[in-house]
């Protein structure tokens, strides 16, 4: 069967509601609503040309993280205030939408990263990330010591407020405010960002994306929090071991000639008077 109809999930916000409600209106049986709040998961219809988020890049990390290996491409419509993953402003929604149909857009792939959390011998967490992971403390306390090992090789121990490994597509998020790098998503890349390092030598660090990270945490840690894409916390274990690599599932993401990432960039970042 072709795909013939899009998924539509809507932020929680009377803004991308009421856009929701005038395009289930004009589209009717060619879109279907999926609810990703829902305590009860139910199947993605498997005929959907894609899945458009009405949201910010929150809603839009949130999407990824319930399709998880899943292979419908997403197509985020900005209702946030800075949005790079969501690059479709809401004045172009319905053309945007019109070029779906049509068959007319570009899809562009975004690596993901593998997150294995192993206590005393068993994983407890397996996750996939489309921005980053954060380790950091939960209340204001002594510096983290995050060792770092690449390919079971030592690098350092990063005694900072946290750290921060991001994919190219989670350069422009919290990394960027930690005074990481802005990485094109194109390039084959991991980025180790520490926060507020103690040593101010503890640098931004790219590696190639085939490396296997990594962490341990050293002393005696504690109220010590993972979070991942900003979207889900776990207290960790000061014994517990978090590896980290490049995932084979990658996110497939809608998007158009005129909307390229440099584009993007320089309007989402006000750059030379970028609107």
């Amino acid at each position: 069967m072709s795909r013939q109809r899009i998924g539509i999930v809507i932020k929680n916000e009377v803004p991308a509601q009421k856009k929701a409600a005038e395009l289930l209106k004009q589209l009717g049986d060619k879109c279907v609503v999926i609810d990703t709040q829902s305590p009860k998961r139910r199947p993605i219809p498997y005929d959907l040309i894609c899945i458009v988020v009405l949201g910010g890049d929150g809603t839009f990390l949130s999407v990824a993280r319930y399709i998880k290996n899943y292979d419908v491409p997403l197509m985020g419509i900005k209702f946030g205030e800075v949005g790079f993953l969501a690059e479709i402003t809401e004045e172009h929604m319905y053309q945007a939408i019109d070029a779906v149909f049509q068959g007319d857009y570009i899809l562009r792939e975004r690596n993901r990263l593998d997150i294995k959390v192993v206590r005393e011998g068993k994983t407890i967490i397996d996750e996939v990330v489309l921005n980053d992971l954060v380790i950091n403390k939960s209340a204001l306390s002594r510096l983290t010591a995050c060792a770092v090992y690449l390919d079971d090789i030592y690098l350092t121990t990063y005694r900072a407020d946290g750290l921060i490994v991001a994919t190219p597509t989670g350069s422009t998020a919290y990394s960027l405010a930690a005074g990481g790098p802005v990485v094109h998503p194109a390039v084959p890349s991991i980025i180790l960002t520490p926060i507020c390092p103690f040593t101010l030598t503890n640098r931004p660090l790219l590696i190639p994306d085939y490396t296997r990270v990594e962490i341990c945490l050293e002393g005696s840690p504690e109220d010590m929090i993972l979070t991942l894409d900003g979207q889900e916390g776990f207290e960790m274990d000061p014994k517990d071991k978090l590896y980290v690599k490049k995932s084979r599932d990658k996110i497939r993401i809608i998007s158009f000639e005129d909307h390229s990432y440099f584009k993007v960039l320089k309007n989402r970042l006000h750059w030379s008077g970028g609107r």
